[in-house]
């Protein structure tokens, strides 16, 4: 698990539209990197319009926000236009970039064990360092919690 006040780690993802996408493009601005299993599930559909809902609070504040899971960029596009996200939806089909942040690992649910997405944010200052961190998170008030946090920090 990557740990406060450490430099985020770099990621080269595929987005919607099957564009690469860097955490360094996002150098000088504060970036929300949130982790979530599954497009178009029950609390990652909250999850992801709450954040959609925010958007313009975010986007005054200079905030950009990514969201990625291991679902396939035609799947990415298909929720993002289904739900009108303005913001981009990472494919990490092979968890390596949810692995580094500490964001991928062992769950169990109904005594069976499988290894999954821990629901988990970042907040990323201008600098590329992680300034705070969100585990376990409650999807249906995790945007307004994050955007607290952002008051303080930005």
């Amino acid at each position: 698990m990557v740990k406060i006040h450490t430099k985020a780690p770099e990621f080269n993802l595929m987005n919607e539209n099957g564009e690469s996408v860097r955490l360094s493009e996002y150098a000088g601005k504060p970036v929300i990197v949130y982790f979530y299993p599954q497009d178009d599930t029950p609390g990652c559909t909250t999850e992801a319009c709450n954040f959609r809902d925010d958007y313009g609070t975010y986007s005054d504040l200079g905030v950009k926000i990514i969201g990625i899971s291991p679902d396939t960029v035609d799947s990415h596009l298909e929720f993002k236009e289904k739900y009108h996200l303005p913001f981009s939806l990472l494919s990490d089909p092979d968890h390596q970039t949810a692995s580094a942040y500490g964001a991928w690992g062992k769950k169990e649910k109904e005594g069976k064990e499988y290894e999954g997405i821990y629901r988990t944010s970042f907040i990323i200052d201008q600098q590329g360092d992680i300034v705070k961190i969100f585990e376990g998170v409650d999807p249906a008030n995790h945007s307004r919690e994050v955007l607290d946090e952002v008051r303080k920090i930005i």
